[in-house]
């Protein structure tokens, strides 16, 4: 597969495995409502964020948004066209790479950009996410009429969708499958009516005409499809129309047929039936097409924005609520967990919010009080601007605001000090299944992944905080650990690994019992 190259490319594709792993630390007095609903508001380098969320949320994010900052070639004091590429795509590879690894396997990513960067991020985004899960290319119309600065003026951004993975057994994504249809719209029920026959309207109600024909041409036409049908109402045989053949065989034919599920016209001389497709029968229902018009304008964002915080938005491009109520619509179910690393004003998670889903937002700057808290806050207080009117918003639900705390590791690799046991117990979990911990606190028993268990003596979990006491396995401390397993799964008598600061034990007898020892911190590795 072509791949995109650019000065620092060998670097930064590395860029992800170099960030420190750090603590989220929660600013209480900015968390708003019921803190139980699982929505997390982020304040920090959202390169950082990321890798502090692996371990919670690797492979549970149902649809990530993102709208990153486009490269408008004003980003950088001195433009130099090869490395501003540069900079904004070394921005870009390494939050990539751990999105993909956050994105569930029937998740979807959509990605906010115009014609400055968006067929360059095509090309890294096919060699994250795999070309054969690049799912569309969808243009959002972002204005109702052209700018006067040029003679061809641009309206449309693009919208950019990878899926996780695909299923072999489809042509579709696995997101593709998961995702819903658009609701019906009256103009699409209108196609659907009741219509004269011969023999008075059908029963069975409302139907719209479907062509029984295909067109023939182009080494398409099938000869066994072609044949003759008798007119039950004036006795003529009927093939079809010239270049075409029918779209079903015969037997198809006939059974439509005597269930009166061909039509014939109002007087029952048409030369080619149309078959019934009754509105009953219709799709829930619509797909969703690749050109977004209509639906709504950046400017209406930018008056959404006025509206809440009574000035004028602080970002050039927010995007309205009903673009971000499509795309979560469509990629994820109540319960759904969205993600948006470039929170921006905070419109991802106020639609997210009122739709019932879960969500996690991250916002470098100071937006991140300013702007996202007091527009959340309005949320749950009931505001009735954007979406909220259509999805009968009243209210309610919270939020927890974080800020990024220190690394996890000193500079010589050591776990600090002041690293509490369900970080670092969440952070050995993820190093050794690849998957979120989300175990019961209080135990040094973390839990059960292909067969194994695992265990971390850390911080006095015990209860004995001796240096070596609780944190060292003994005979006495493998004991407990084996008793906890026993009365988590009576019937466990897999192999076990336990990270602890030191053993007591010898390594033969910990093979006779098929016990792992690791030694903290040297066997705790960074997330890779």
């Amino acid at each position: 597969m072509p791949i995109l190259n650019w000065l620092t490319r060998d670097h930064d594709i590395g860029a992800a495995t170099r960030v420190p792993y750090r603590l989220l630390e929660e600013a209480s007095e900015l968390s708003a409502g019921d803190p139980s609903t699982g929505n997390l508001l982020i304040q920090g380098d959202n390169l950082e964020a990321l890798k502090a969320l692996l371990p919670f949320y690797a492979g549970q994010v149902k649809c990530i948004y993102i709208d990153p900052p486009y490269n408008t070639r004003s980003a950088f004091d001195h433009y130099d066209d090869n490395l501003e590429h540069t900079q904004w795509l070394s921005l870009m590879w390494p939050r990539l790479e751990l999105l993909r690894e956050l994105l569930s396997e029937d998740g979807s990513i959509w990605v906010s950009l115009d014609d400055g960067e968006a067929h360059y991020f095509k090309v890294i985004g096919d060699e994250i996410f795999g070309r054969r899960n690049f799912i569309v290319d969808i243009s959002w119309q972002k204005r109702d009429g052209p700018p006067n600065d040029r003679k061809i003026g641009m309206v449309h951004e693009h919208i950019l969708v990878w899926a996780k993975s695909s299923d072999g057994s489809s042509r579709q994504t696995k997101a593709e499958l998961a995702f819903n249809l658009m609701e019906r719209t009256e103009k699409a029920n209108a196609q659907y009516a009741v219509f004269e026959e011969p023999d008075g309207p059908d029963r069975r109600g409302a139907f719209r005409k479907i062509d029984t024909t295909a067109n023939g041409k182009g080494g398409r036409f099938v000869q066994s499809l072609f044949y003759g049908i008798k007119n039950p109402y004036t006795g003529e045989e009927v093939f079809p129309r010239q270049g075409t053949c029918w779209r079903h065989s015969k037997a198809e034919m006939q059974r439509l047929q005597d269930d009166r599920r061909l039509y014939w016209g109002v007087k029952g001389t048409a030369k080619t039936p149309m078959r019934k497709l009754f509105i009953s029968e219709a799709k829930q229902g619509m797909s969703t097409p690749s050109v977004w018009s209509g639906l709504a304008l950046n400017q209406h964002a930018s008056g959404e924005i006025e509206k809440i915080f009574g000035t004028k938005a602080a970002f050039e491009t927010p995007k309205p609520e009903k673009l971000l109520q499509r795309i979560i619509q469509i990629a994820t179910n109540t319960g759904d967990l969205v993600l948006d690393s470039f929170l921006g004003s905070g419109t991802t998670a106020a639609v997210a919010h009122k739709m019932g889903r879960r969500y996690v937002g991250i916002e470098r700057g100071e937006h991140a009080k300013t702007h996202c808290v007091p527009r959340l806050n309005k949320v749950i207080e009931g505001e009735q601007g954007g979406i909220s009117e259509s999805v009968g918003w009243k209210g309610g639900g919270g939020y927890r605001f974080y800020r990024l705390g220190p690394p996890v590791f000193d500079e010589e690799g050591h776990i600090r000090s002041d690293i509490r046991f369900p970080v670092l117990a969440a952070h050995i979990w993820f190093s050794e299944t690849n998957t979120p911990w989300s175990a019961n606190r209080g135990t040094p028993v973390l839990g059960f992944y292909n067969g194994r268990a695992f265990a971390l003596l850390y911080n006095g979990i015990l209860g004995d905080k001796r240096v070596d006491g609780g944190n060292v396995l003994t005979r006495t401390t493998l004991a407990l650990i084996l008793e906890k397993i026993a009365k988590k799964d009576p019937a466990f008598a897999g192999p076990l690994t336990v990270y602890a600061e030191q053993s007591r034990i010898a390594s033969p007898t910990l093979d006779r019992q098929g016990v792992t020892f690791k030694q903290t911190p040297y066997d705790v590795k960074s997330r890779r």
